[in-house]
Order: C-alpha cells, then structure tokens, then sequence
C-alpha cells in the first residue's frame, strides 16, 4: 500500500511516518508538505491513502479531497486537524473521507486504522478486474491521440472513427493561465473541475495542452447551455484558483478536421482577452488566515507571512482583513497574545519568562511593555490583582 502524508509541519508528518514505518515496513510512505507537492505525487505515484491536515497554505486538506475524488476515485482518505469544529467533521464525512482525527493522532488509533484501511484495499483490489484496468489505460491512450490532432501533429495513422461516433456534435473550452512559476496545483485544479462538469452535463474529456493551459472536448445533454456550464466552471476556478486565468469556448462542431483550425483561433482570441482573478475578498481567505493566526500566534507572525499563505497581496490583504475583523492585522495578533497571556498569568507556577514566550515574545521586556501598553498595568501587577480578586 502507497501512502502520503499531507501536512505543513514536519514534525507531525516524520512522526507518522516513522510510526508507521516501524509498525508496517511493507508499506510504502511519501510525504508532502503543501497540496502542490500532494498533487505531483497522486500524479507521479499509484497513491492509495490520504492522510492530510485541514489547514495549509494555499488549499485545505478538504478542499484539496474534494477536487482530487474524481480522478482518483479509489483512493482512501483521512483528515487529520487540530480542530475538534463538527463542522469540519460533517463536512469530511460527505465528501467521502473514511475517518476524522484530531491532533495529537494516538499511535495505537492511528497503526489500527492502517490496519483496516489495508485490508479494505486488498478486498477491493481482489475485485478489480482486468478489464476496468484496460479501459482506463485507453481513455489516456485516447487523450493523448486527441492531443495531438487538436496541434496539428500526426497522430501515426492512429484510428479517431471511435472519436466521431461518440462525439458527433460537440464543443471545445480552452483555460489558459498567466503566471511565471510552475503550476501544477493550479493545472490540477482545472482539469479536476472541468473533468467533474463536463461528466456531470454531458460527455468528454479534458487534455493538457500545455503547462499553462488545458483543452476540454464535451458533447453536451440538451437540458443544458454552453453559457450555464462556463458560468459554472468560472465560479470553481474564482474561488480554487489563485492565478489570473482565460475561458474560451468554440461554437458546435460536427467535423473533426476543424479541431485543430479551432484551437489555434481560440489561442489567437487569448492574445487580447483580459484575464479574470481570483477572488481574493472572499470571507474564506481572511477565516484560513485567522485559523492559521490562532494555531501559530506563538511564531514570529507577519503580515507578509499570513497574506502568502492565502494567496492575497500584502496590502489588499490588510484592508480585506480589517473589514472583516475590526482590527488592523497587527492589532488582532496583540490582542490574541494578551488575552492568552491573561489565562496564564492565572497558573502561579508559571513564571513571566515562560508566558512570555508561550505567547509569542522571547523578550520579557518587550512583552512586559506591550501589555502596560494594553491594560495600563504590568503582567506581575495584573497577576496579583487578580490573586486577590480570587481569594
């Protein structure tokens, strides 16, 4: 069985690998640190479980289940979080997730789960026939035939009669992106999305036609407009994408030959259409970041920091993060330590330095100041007046 670990923190994914290692050494285990890394490796690798957090930069662990299911539909997953919200628990369950566990993760719950999800792939493997094995490696086979006509490249006297019989009448979208780095979370995403649609409203497929962008080919059902199916899929890739990004669309095709005339226009069209964005004021972005704030207020947090781990810029990032919370960025991070440092301060064992850094200053001075600064008193005159108010 191939395992990966999905989690920001090193620590807590080498823990449960090395757990897991020690207690089945059959099993092969990968790790990664962001929903990129997990992406190029359910890409690379027969992945068969998931274990993923909830909260990391750019994607969560459920959002990142949710576009996966379709195109890895075996897979088992596991969410684990810090968090104990039913919501998310509720939220794991309908997307298909098999178990929910909470940090920190029990060793013997943890290697008994391996235990069971282990079998389960083995009885489901017994039953995987040949023949279902065989009709998945030729829908590549196809897709990449059909990649290669929609460049004009010689398809090598390959047969494409099964493409017209099952696709009489049908239109080509065309997503481009604009962006600098490699994209592959964000090629993923697309192809996920479109996938998804396109076998919910008709029949097709999806190619990557390059790395910044992607070819769908869907026969539509007469229930349904091309117009309806695009404002769909610009809602998904709004909300999941975090690049600029291009929808393009043909008008029905009957004949195969005018695919490659059709792709080439929509690429000439690219050149003077405007990219649409993501949408970064969505309440989403700023509730990942507060979730991310409460988990690491202990850390040298900076605005810089928390806006890149949701994608925003630093700037649009500070007012969007005002309007919903009421506080400036630096003000809500003051206000969680001194609050923190205020429970603290109630345990007489502990000593100021020590609630100092638990609350994200390793200098007491510093800390000391800011909270005069906060309630016009220090932490020891606080400290005994609640002592007193207590007895």
């Amino acid at each position: 069985m191939n395992i990966l670990i999905v989690d920001d923190e090193a620590i807590i994914r080498e823990g449960i690998k090395r757990t897991l290692q020690r207690a089945h050494p059959q099993h092969s285990i990968f790790l990664a640190a962001n929903p990129e890394e997990a992406v190029q490796l359910l890409r690379s690798r027969r992945i068969d479980f998931i274990l993923t957090d909830i909260l990391m930069p750019g994607m969560t662990g459920l959002e990142l289940m949710q576009l996966s299911r379709s195109s890895y539909p075996h897979v088992k997953w596991v969410i684990i979080s810090a968090y104990s919200e039913f919501s998310y628990a509720q939220e794991a369950v309908r997307l298909g997730a098999r178990d929910y566990l909470l940090k920190p993760i029990g060793k013997d719950m943890l290697l008994r789960m391996i235990t069971e999800v282990s079998n389960e792939i083995n009885r489901e493997a017994e039953m995987l026939s040949e023949a279902s094995l065989l009709k998945s490696n030729l829908k590549y086979v196809r897709e990449a035939v059909f990649q290669r006509w929609a460049t004009g490249l010689d398809t090598g006297g390959i047969n494409i009669a099964p493409f017209m019989e099952r696709h009489p009448t049908f239109q080509l979208i065309m997503i481009n992106m604009e962006t600098d780095r490699m994209v592959h979370l964000e090629h993923f995403i697309i192809e996920n999305v479109l996938t998804e649609l396109i076998e919910r409203h008709g029949h097709g497929f999806v190619v990557s036609f390059d790395m910044k962008s992607l070819l769908g080919l869907i026969s539509i059902n007469g229930d349904i407009s091309m117009k309806v199916l695009l404002d769909e899929l610009r809602i998904h890739l709004k909300k999941y994408l975090k690049v600029p990004f291009q929808m393009m669309h043909s008008d029905p095709i009957a004949d195969f030959n005018l695919v490659s005339y059709n792709v080439q226009r929509m690429r000439q069209e690219s050149v003077t259409q405007e990219f649409e964005y993501y949408a970064t004021g969505s309440s989403r972005a700023i509730e990942i970041a507060l979730q991310y704030i409460n988990m690491h207020y202990i850390e040298d947090l900076t605005l810089e920091k928390v806006a890149s781990i949701v994608f925003l810029n630093p700037v649009y990032f500070s007012q969007v993060f005002k309007q919903k919370t009421g506080f400036g960025f630096k003000e809500y991070v003051t206000n969680l330590r001194i609050e923190q440092a205020k429970q603290l301060l109630l345990n007489p064992q502990l000593k100021l330095a020590d609630i100092s850094e638990r609350v994200g200053y390793q200098d007491v001075k510093h800390f000391t100041q800011v909270f005069r600064k906060k309630l016009d008193v220090t932490p020891t005159e606080y400290r005994q007046e609640r002592t007193l108010e207590l007895q």
